[in-house]
C-alpha cells in the first residue's frame, strides 16, 4: 500500500487507553506516541470557562455527584479526576484541564493537530449561541490547527456563519438523512462510529475527509484507508503505532 492508502491516527481524548482521558497528560503522552492529531471534549462549567470534560456528570471521572453546570474553576481546583474506577490512585491528583491552558501549551508544538469537540450536553444546557460566541473567541487565534467538532448540526451551522474555523460533523447515523444535511452544511469533516457504515464500503463521497472512531486494530484502520478513509481515531495510539505501516504516518514533536 502506497502513503496515499495509508490513514492518520487521531489520539482519541488523548492516550486515553493509558491515562486519564481528556488531561493534558494524555494528551501529551498521544504526541510522544507519535500522534499528528488528538481529540479532547469540552463542557462549558457553571462560571463560562470550558474544560476538558467528555460528561456532564464528574461522576464517572471523579466520582462525585455533581454537574459541570453548578461548579466554576475555582471548585474544579479541589477536585481530582483521576478515574479512581480504572487507575486506582495511579494519578491522584489530577486537575482539570483548562481549554485556555491546553491551547497555550500546544501552541508551543505546531506540528500537531486538535479536533476539539463541543459536547451536545453544554450547548442544549446554555444555548447555542452563548457557548458559541465564547468559544470561537478562543479558537480563533489557533483556526490553523484546530477542528472544531460536534453531534450538533446547529452548533456547526453557527460556527459556519461566525468564524474562518474548519469543522467536522459527528454523525448520530450513516443515512439518507444525514447526507441530505452533510450536502448542505460542507463540513470539511465527516465522522462516525465505523460500527454504522457498511463493512468497508466506500463512505459518501463530498468536499470533506472522513474520520471513523472507535478503531483499535491496525487490520481495520488499515482496511478503512484503504476504502478511502483519511483518518482513524483510536483510544490506543500507543500500540496502534507499533504497526510498521501506520507508523509511516506518525509525527514527532519537539519536547
Amino acid at each position: 500500500m502506497d502513503s496515499k492508502g495509508i490513514p492518520q491516527l487521531v489520539a482519541h481524548r488523548g492516550y486515553m487507553e493509558k491515562y486519564p482521558e481528556n488531561s493534558w497528560m494524555g494528551v501529551k503522552a498521544a504526541m510522544d506516541a507519535g500522534a499528528c492529531w488528538v481529540e479532547f471534549d469540552l463542557q462549558m462549567c457553571g462560571d463560562g470557562k470550558f474544560v476538558l470534560l467528555h460528561d456532564a456528570s464528574l461522576k464517572r471521572t471523579a466520582d462525585i455527584e455533581k454537574s459541570v453546570f453548578e461548579i466554576g474553576i475555582k471548585e474544579f481546583k479541589t477536585i481530582s479526576l483521576h478515574e479512581q474506577e480504572r487507575f486506582e490512585h495511579k494519578y491522584y491528583p489530577l486537575p482539570v484541564t483548562t481549554l485556555k491552558n491546553v491551547l497555550r501549551k500546544l501552541s508551543h508544538h505546531p506540528k500537531i493537530k486538535v479536533m476539539i469537540e463541543i459536547k451536545e450536553e453544554s450547548l442544549n444546557h446554555w444555548g447555542v449561541p452563548k457557548v458559541m460566541d465564547s468559544l470561537l473567541q478562543q479558537l480563533a487565534p489557533h483556526s490553523g490547527s484546530c477542528v472544531l467538532i460536534s453531534f450538533s448540526y446547529k452548533a456547526l451551522e453557527y460556527a459556519r456563519s461566525n468564524s474562518e474555523l474548519d469543522v467536522g460533523w459527528v454523525l448520530h447515523e450513516f443515512d439518507h438523512e444525514h447526507k441530505r444535511q452533510a450536502i448542505s452544511l460542507k463540513p470539511d469533516y465527516l465522522i462516525c462510529n465505523h460500527q454504522k457504515l457498511p463493512s468497508y464500503g466506500p463512505p459518501w463521497s463530498g468536499p470533506w475527509q472522513w474520520m471513523l472512531y472507535d478503531i483499535t486494530s491496525p487490520e481495520m484502520a488499515l482496511a478503512w484507508g484503504k476504502a478511502g478513509v483519511d483518518l482513524i481515531e483510536t483510544r490506543d495510539i500507543g500500540a496502534m503505532l507499533q504497526d510498521i505501516t501506520l507508523l509511516k504516518k506518525a509525527c514527532y514533536h519537539e519536547a
